[in-house]
Order: structure tokens, then C-alpha cells, then sequence
């Protein structure tokens, strides 16, 4: 035994007679995730020392890669922070949303990186954007000389909780969402909520969709820190204007990550597929990419976790009251509880299929039990997601009218 792998030799024999051998190897992974604001103001020490495995010091390099919108609004500071701190920095700005989240932005990363004649060794490629952004930078790195390291600095709530703290990449390729990608993590994460304060207040509800999905399957208390605090916190876009507001986003953005991280750090290779971070995953990639550009991510996700409610309300597992919580919630959070696509049942039952392919020949479909609770089941019809649709839709349509133009977003 040796540095985590095992070598066993002559323990069987070739087909033609010949020694064989069989190699078993532990992969491991070290990652950080690390919490800094206004994270290139010039005095702001935490992208040069904040990570142990990654400093950046003066008279250095480092090539980056900036969502155009992103350059639009922070540019100039970015680069007068590596102006200031004695780093010469080569900047790539990329168009990223999911309509071109393919192979074709790879590339583009990939020749930046070879144009920079990058040391893969000590020169991390540093993406800052939302979660589009790191999944392309991220999965160029992993492929680029067989692994470069990278930083991610998310930029958008859901870069923040969700795709910027796990370990997976990906681009999309024909009609599926993420069918290229990589386990690949990156060496840090820096959060900085300061970006926040410029996003739309429709993306802000992107991200409290993934906040959602780990309350409704994970955390009645973070479930209630969102009942309580979810509108007035997203009004205020995480900038904890008062200290009430503070005290609700820094408890939620915690609590949301905290739990990601206790779910993923055991099964970060995914070699166990009963996954409850999949709750509102089964069916959102095939709706997310026939409605595109129509759905954001979470929108689609909560579209998922709106109907697996209903479902789990037709099975007895989640009451009427805590269902009507749930609706209640999602209202709250600016999402969508109905779009016409759940109508399309045939739809649905193409997005069950695939996902049974992807999770091998079952459905391992997460449902909620109550609110913070989850099981695992095999066995859910055609006839029983028609069901959940018609009654999902119902409810929806049941709304007060003031409300209902909201709830029913790009119906």
C-alpha cells in the first residue's frame, strides 16, 4: 500500500497465460470554500492569502475569465485590484448563459489557456461569473493538459450556494443539459456577496430556488428561516441592509451551504446515486431545455419540487397544510408554480426515462416527506405524474388573481 493505491499482482492470469495485474487507487480531494465581501476591493487580502493551496503574490500572473456582464459592471475594479497588488492579469470575457453552454465556449477557454502558455502547475485559472461561467471554466481546466487548477469567484446567488461549492462541470450537448462534464474541483471558491446587490431580483430568485430544494428535503429550520424571511431577504438582494436582514441572509446562505457540503463531501464522485440533493433534478434538465430561453435553472427546479409536492401529497407523505406551506413559499421567493410545459405528460415521462438511464436502470427519485424529510422511490407511473400535474395545476390556478400573473411566470 503506497500513497492511497493498491497493487496486487499474479493474483489471476490472462486470458493467454500471461500475469495480470489490478490497480485500485482512493481519489482524493481538497477543495476550499471561503467567505470574503467586496472581495477585490485593493485591501482586501483574501484572493492573495485566503487560500493556503492557491496564494497570489506580487510579480505574478493569472489568467482570467469574466461573464461579459460581470466586465461590464466590475471590470475596472477588477483589474485595478491586480494593478494595485502587482499582478499581471490576462482577461477573457465570455459571453455565459445556458443557450451557449456548449462546446464551443470550452474551446474559447481552452485557446486562452494555451495563448497564455499557462503553468498548470502554479498558475490557477481564476473564472468569475455565475454558475454557467464556472461549469465552462471549470470543465476547460479539467481537460486542459489532463487538469489545470482553477478559482471560482460566483458572481450569482446560485453560483454562490449551488454550483460554485460542489465538484461537478459540464457544458450541454444536443438536447441534453450538462451531458458533457467532469468531477473536478476546484481549488477555491471565494463567496462574495457583494455581487449580489446588482443582479436582477428574478436571478436572485434563481439561486433561493437551489436555497429551497435543501430546506424542503433537509431542514425544516431553514425552511422556516425562508417562511419568514425569504421576501424581505430577497428584496434586499443579501446585502443585510438592516440587522435583522443581515442576521436572516447570513443564516440562510449558511445554513444552505453547510448542508450542500454535508451531502456532497461523503459522495462527491457520486458512487452512491440516492442523492437528495437531486430533489428537483428529475425532471428540471429535460424541462429546463425544451423551454430555453424561457426558464431560468431554478425556475425549472422549482417547476420539478412544485410538482413532487403534489406528488408526495397524492402518496400521503406531505399534508395538505404543509403542501399549501410549500406553494406559499414559492410564491414568496418570486418562482413559478406552474408552466404549461408540466402539462406535456409525454414530456415528463421522456425526462423519467432519461433519468433512469443516468441514475443506472432506476428511478432513485427523491420525494419529500413533510417539510424537511425525504425518501427514495422506485416506482412512480405515467398515470400518477398526470395526476400530480392536473392537481399541481389546480392549485396554482386556485390562487388569489393578484397573485396569480406571478405564480403562473412564463406560462
Amino acid at each position: 500500500m503506497r500513497s492511497g493505491t493498491q497493487l496486487t499482482q499474479g493474483l489471476r492470469l490472462a486470458l493467454d497465460g500471461g500475469p495480470a495485474w489490478t490497480v485500485e487507487a482512493v481519489r482524493q480531494a481538497r477543495y476550499h470554500v471561503v467567505s470574503s465581501d467586496h472581495l477585490f476591493a485593493p485591501d482586501n487580502p483574501a484572493l492573495l492569502s485566503g487560500c493556503p493551496d492557491a496564494p497570489l503574490r506580487t510579480g505574478e500572473r493569472r489568467l482570467l475569465v469574466v461573464d461579459e456582464n460581470v466586465d461590464a459592471l466590475y471590470g475596472g475594479r477588477i483589474r485595478e485590484f491586480f494593478v494595485v497588488n502587482g499582478v499581471a492579469a490576462t482577461i477573457l470575457v465570455l459571453r455565459a448563459d445556458e443557450t451557449v453552454k456548449q462546446w464551443d465556449a470550452v474551446c474559447r477557454v481552452v485557446d486562452a489557456m494555451n495563448d497564455f502558455g499557462i503553468d498548470r502547475r502554479r498558475e490557477p485559472v481564476i473564472a468569475v461569473g455565475g454558475g454557467v461561467l464556472t461549469d465552462i471554466v471549470g470543465f476547460a481546466a479539467s481537460i486542459y493538459r489532463r487538469g489545470t487548477p482553477y478559482i471560482r469567484i460566483p458572481t450569482t446567488l446560485i453560483g454562490l450556494v449551488d454550483a460554485g461549492v460542489g465538484v461537478k462541470t459540464g457544458v450541454n450537448y444536443s438536447s441534453g443539459k450538462n451531458r458533457l462534464g467532469t468531477y473536478a474541483p476546484a481549488t477555491a471558491t471565494f463567496l462574495d456577496r457583494s455581487f449580489l446587490r446588482s443582479l436582477d431580483l428574478r436571478h436572485i430568485s434563481n439561486g433561493l430556488a437551489e436555497i429551497l430544494k435543501m430546506a424542503l428535503i433537509r431542514s425544516e429550520k431553514l425552511f422556516g428561516l425562508l417562511e419568514t424571511h425569504g421576501s424581505a431577504v430577497r428584496a434586499d438582494r443579501f446585502q443585510g441592509t438592516t440587522d435583522e436582514l443581515a442576521g436572516a441572509a447570513d443564516a440562510i446562505i449558511a445554513e444552505s451551504i453547510h448542508l450542500m457540503l454535508e451531502e456532497l463531501q461523503p459522495n462527491l464522485w457520486e458512487s452512491s446515486l440516492e442523492r437528495c440533493v437531486d430533489y428537483g433534478h428529475t425532471f428540471s434538465p429535460t424541462v429546463e431545455m425544451h423551454a430555453l430561453p424561457e426558464l431560468l435553472h431554478g425556475e425549472a427546479v422549482v417547476l420539478d419540487m412544485a410538482l413532487t409536492t403534489a406528488l408526495g401529497t397524492l402518496r400521503g407523505d406531505v399534508g395538505e397544510a404543509d403542501a399549501d406551506r410549500v406553494y406559499s413559499v414559492i410564491r414568496a421567493l418570486g418562482l413559478p408554480l406552474w408552466n404549461d410545459v408540466l402539462g406535456d405528460t409525454t414530456l415528463l415521462e421522456h425526462a423519467l426515462q432519461d433519468t433512469v438511464r443516468h441514475r443506472d436502470g432506476q428511478q432513485r427519485l427523491p420525494l419529500p416527506l413533510g417539510i424537511g424529510g425525504h425518501r427514495f422511490v422506485n416506482d412512480v407511473a405515467p398515470a400518477e405524474l398526470r395526476e400530480a400535474a392536473r392537481l399541481l395545476r389546480g392549485r396554482a390556478q386556485a390562487l388569489p388573481s393578484d397573485t396569480l400573473a406571478e405564480t403562473l411566470v412564463h406560462a
